[in-house]
């Protein structure tokens, strides 16, 4: 018969691994390699409630030029950016995600704003 730390212990586990979870980048829109019409908002949802003070994002053209109308918005697992009107072309979003137990992540996709 299982002693009983033996039987508690995978339930704590299970219960204790959840905390050590990383902010993934789960949706974005517009999407990696997708073509769109200007967008105003670029739109991002993690896989974990993020920390609004140490997360963000910028939105760069294809010479590096930061278009980003502003600092990002962060709330709960979502960011958003603000941008202007864009010059068709290719459109970098890069991102860092501080989830709230501290882990960071980083990212970076490109999309595409059509004639």
């Amino acid at each position: 018969m299982p002693s009983r730390f033996a039987l508690a212990l995978p339930m704590a586990l299970a219960l204790i691994s959840p905390a050590f979870a990383y902010a993934h980048l789960k949706m974005a829109k517009p999407a990696d390699g997708e073509t769109v019409a200007s967008p105003k908002l670029i739109s991002m949802e993690f896989t974990e409630k993020l920390e609004p003070g140490l997360s963000g994002a910028s939105v760069t053209d294809a010479n590096g030029h930061d278009v980003s109308s502003g600092p990002a918005t962060v709330k709960d697992a979502g960011m958003t950016v603000a941008v202007p009107s864009l010059k068709p072309g290719v459109y970098h979003v890069s991102w860092h995600a501080v989830s709230v137990d501290t882990h960071r992540t980083e990212g970076m996709y490109s999309f595409t704003v059509r004639p």
